[in-house]
């Protein structure tokens, strides 16, 4: 897998700044390389679940957006143009493994990228009550690629 051009980041950071809901969440854009994406999302209070115990845990919300949006831009990077890549979510799962109580990171990988339909499988990963970093949440999603013939 290639490295994305410089150019290909900064249209990708870009986009994130200029959209209100993932600018809100404070996404980043931590790596990103022909079919690989990774991102994260700052913990914040707000973005919380009422505690029961401990460290109050991150809605699971929250994770399935990172989900999803870390597999689209994994996805964007298998077109010829990363930047201006047409798609749309046609199906989203997400298991939850454990309570997040830190930053979430996303890691979405293209298992297959076809002329229409694109799927991917992400692990989310964060700080747990009991286990340190680990596991948070996986999931996987198929996409309706638009790509210009």
């Amino acid at each position: 897998m290639g490295d994305l051009s410089e150019a290909a980041k900064a249209e990708f950071d870009s986009f994130i700044d200029t959209h209100g809901f993932l600018s809100q969440l404070g996404v980043e854009l931590v790596e990103v390389e022909e079919g690989r994406a990774v991102m994260q999302i700052p913990y914040d209070e707000t973005l919380t679940n009422p505690s029961m115990r401990g460290a109050a845990s991150v809605h699971g919300g929250v994770a399935s957006t990172l989900i999803d949006t870390a597999s689209a831009f994994a996805l964007r990077t298998t077109f010829e143009d990363p930047g201006s890549a047409k798609l749309a979510t046609i199906d989203l799962t997400v298991s939850y493994l454990r309570p997040a109580i830190g930053d979430l990171r996303a890691d979405a990988e293209v298992v297959r990228a076809g002329g229409r339909v694109g799927v991917t499988r992400v692990t989310v990963t964060s700080e747990t009550p009991d286990d340190g970093v680990a596991p948070v949440a996986t999931g996987m999603t198929n996409y309706r690629l638009f790509r210009t013939r």
